[in-house]
């Protein structure tokens, strides 16, 4: 396997799950973080490393695609790759598997490394990117943006505080909770009944510890499309266009 590339099985248990007993949104995010950090550890480049460069690695947009949520007690097969990369951002990849090698899911992502001493991108360090060996590239993939709402779209709103454990190693929220915020707005039976296949969703604003946020969201409309913007403030912190289907 390519040093870029890295795979481990995974077995869903129960706290990655919601009431339907399928993997959440939340969850699958973070198994892909999880698998993202494994293959960083086995490189030698652990988060004591990266930060000892005062820098720390940030997400900023997400495509995920979606088939099917695996079920509490499937053995599934997750696996990443640090595909390529410029100055200042990392173009990374993450499938989900099944037992026989289906993808139940994928998602691309771009990372940028954040000064711990000024919270503003830094451009990446060398001897964080090298071990990956993977491809430099002056223009990385575009991923879809969230849509664009009118002006005079009415939102609804959820107001959250954002707690201690909602907090990771960089000092802010964990950017799988902005997923529970987004989807604790709808309906509980909506979400029963449904699952998301499509997601494109943009971080623009960090938020830490004790801050207050809504979550503001329009129902899903009869395309099954839901629109969401978490607010620190008047700050807007993230974005997403969610697309649905029955379960």
């Amino acid at each position: 396997m390519a040093a870029n590339e890295f795979t481990e099985p995974h077995r869903v248990v129960y706290y990655e799950a919601d009431d339907t007993g399928h993997l959440t949104l939340a969850m699958l995010i973070d198994l892909f973080v999880l698998v993202s950090e494994n293959q960083n550890a086995a490189l030698g480049l652990t988060t004591e490393f990266v930060q000892s460069h005062g820098v720390g690695w940030v997400v900023t947009q997400y495509h995920i695609q979606v088939t099917q949520l695996p079920a509490i007690g499937d053995q599934v097969t997750l696996k990443t790759r640090a595909t390529s990369f410029n100055k200042y951002f990392a173009y990374r990849e993450y499938w989900l598997l099944d037992a026989e090698g289906n993808q139940l899911a994928y998602a691309e992502g771009i990372w940028v490394t954040m000064s711990y001493a000024t919270r503003k991108i830094a451009a990446i360090p060398a001897e964080v990117m090298t071990p990956y060996e993977s491809e430099p590239s002056v223009r990385l993939p575009r991923l879809p943006r969230p849509d664009r709402l009118p002006a005079e779209t009415t939102l609804a709103d959820k107001p959250y505080t954002v707690r201690y454990f909602d907090i990771d190693e960089n000092g802010h929220v964990n950017n799988a909770h902005y997923f529970e915020w987004m989807l604790d707005a709808l309906p509980a039976d909506f979400l029963r009944q449904h699952q998301p296949t499509d997601i494109r969703i943009r971080y623009e604003n960090e938020v830490t510890y004790g801050r207050q946020v809504t979550s503001d969201y329009v129902q899903p409309d009869d395309a099954l499309v839901s629109q969401h913007a978490i607010y620190s403030g008047d700050v807007l912190a993230a974005k997403a266009t969610i697309q649905w289907q029955a379960r």
